[in-house]
């Protein structure tokens, strides 16, 4: 797998289409992107050539699919036709309750799922989470968290270590850190209470999660 691209390009009767690997960080995709741009720039020159661009699975926001596109325009002659990703599943609402990763979240890194997430690790400045559900880290949230995407204001963020740059759930921002993150060293969550987010310590996550806090002593 070593060496592997995260970018397959094919060429068919309409023009280009960009398969784009739905499992690699996206900015380590986009650095490909602009590599392969540079690397075969006079293949790309002439008349315009329509482009179709395949995300997998990958599900992306509007403002990340703006810096695809932005990539794709350097090359003069390439026009942006569609971004697609593959239809979910009519089943994605039955997902584990829980899906949990482990590793690191770097600085200009975003992971992004469908459902609740558990991450075992942290995530540093610069690193972002996003997901459709609630978000569980296992160690320090440093970075930007932004739980009920999709628009649920339900969901909540928890962290072992809660300092972090940005917190979203669903639509509202977080005031700045020093404003309302108490920094203290036990694990907390982050909800919504009457539109404003608010911080309580994980032991009161009960009144929120009880089907997560059942398994307490365990």
């Amino acid at each position: 797998m070593a060496g592997k691209s995260p970018i397959i390009i094919k060429g068919v009767k309409e023009g280009l289409i960009f398969l784009l690997d739905d499992q690699c960080d996206f900015v380590t995709l986009l650095d490909d992107l602009n590599a392969k741009l540079d690397k075969h720039e006079q293949q790309f020159t002439g008349p315009i050539v329509h482009v179709f661009l395949k995300l997998g699975s990958r599900q992306l926001e509007d403002e990340d699919k703006e810096r695809l596109r932005a990539v794709i325009k350097r090359q003069g002659n390439l026009l942006v036709q569609s971004i697609e990703s593959d239809p979910l599943p009519p089943d994605a609402d039955a997902k584990p309750a829980l899906y949990t990763m482990t590793g690191i979240v770097r600085s200009g890194q975003t992971v992004e799922y469908t459902g609740n997430l558990v991450l075992l690790g942290d995530v540093n400045p610069g690193g972002t989470l996003r997901c459709t559900g609630d978000i569980y880290v296992l160690g320090a949230m440093r970075g930007m968290a932004h739980a009920g995407s999709a628009g649920d204001d339900h969901a909540i963020i928890a962290a072992s270590l809660m300092t972090p740059t940005q917190l979203r759930i669903a639509d509202v921002i977080s005031r700045p850190p020093d404003e309302w993150a108490s920094g203290d060293p036990w694990m907390e969550y982050a909800f919504l209470r009457d539109g404003t987010m608010a911080i309580d310590k994980m032991a009161s996550l009960g009144r929120h999660r009880k089907e997560v806090m059942q398994f307490k002593g365990v």
